[in-house]
């Protein structure tokens, strides 16, 4: 039985929102390596589309209150948290009345991408490692999944390198699919920007879409995994690029999911 502390952060976890293969993919492995004997946190955006009576969120006063800087803007910090149903797992929410409380995800009725969705990435990546710092609670890993996420390995290895929480932390980033293409305001690279990050670091965004973001994830986490989804032409390219330079393994959502993870999350916390 390992004993490693793994915290996953991911757009969406079933039963609670399920827009896309991540929130299977995020129901199933936290409770597996649950079962396994490691200790897990889970955190995930609160979107709108998320009932909180239905699901019984509820606030967590003592995380709450602090504020996230994005850009020239501090946006107030809201945690909730709730149970997954038949399992022992909590899941906390990052909640922000800005950012969060519209009735949809990344696109709105028309299929339009938000024009904040940089915004809320930021907001999201900054608040669960602030959150954990909070909770006072050492990951020996995060695992970030899809495009939102991908900020928080360069965080780990840039601002809160120092920080006791999270200096032994190793990352994990897993690609999904996505056929995003917009293009985010002039002002990412200095919204993204925080303590130790200079211009330098921030390459892989310079695209200014999501591709950035994973492009991001993929620079600095210590594993990249891909899920075994067919790749649109953009993302596929993104692995031709990063292949000649770090190893990609690919996990297949199927009876071996588990057992893979395990392996990869012992090679990597040691």
């Amino acid at each position: 039985m390992s004993k490693l502390r793994i915290l996953y952060a991911a757009t969406e976890i079933n039963p609670f929102l399920q827009t896309t293969k991540v929130a299977e993919f995020l129901q199933t492995l936290p409770q597996g390596m649950q079962e396994r004997g490691m200790e897990i946190r889970i955190f995930v955006p609160r979107f709108g589309l998320i009932n909180e009576r239905k699901n019984r969120l509820h606030e967590v006063v003592r995380l709450s209150g602090i504020n996230i800087a994005v850009g020239d803007d501090e946006k107030p910090l809201v945690i909730k948290v709730a149970s997954i149903p038949n399992a022992k797992l909590q899941v906390y929410f990052i909640d922000n009345e800005d950012y969060f409380h519209r009735k949809s995800v990344f696109v709105d009725k028309n299929n339009k991408f938000h024009r904040d969705n940089d915004e809320r990435a930021i907001f999201f990546c900054k608040g669960v490692l602030e959150t954990v710092k909070k909770l006072g609670w050492a990951p020996d890993i995060v695992h970030c999944n899809d495009w939102m996420t991908g900020l928080i390995p360069m965080y780990l290895k840039t601002t809160y390198k120092k920080d006791p929480i999270f200096k032994d932390a190793k990352s994990m980033f897993t690609v999904y699919n996505n056929n995003y293409t917009h293009k985010f305001d002039a002002d990412l690279l200095e919204k993204v920007k925080m303590l130790d990050i200079d211009d330098s670091m921030l390459k892989e965004l310079e695209s200014g879409d999501c591709d950035g973001f994973i492009k991001c994830g993929m620079e600095y986490a210590d594993a990249v995994i891909k899920t075994n989804e067919d790749f649109s032409e953009n993302i596929n390219a993104l692995f031709n690029d990063y292949m000649k330079k770090k190893t990609i393994s690919t996990v297949s959502a199927d009876e071996t999911l588990l057992d893979n993870y395990y392996n990869l999350y012992n090679e990597l916390g040691k």
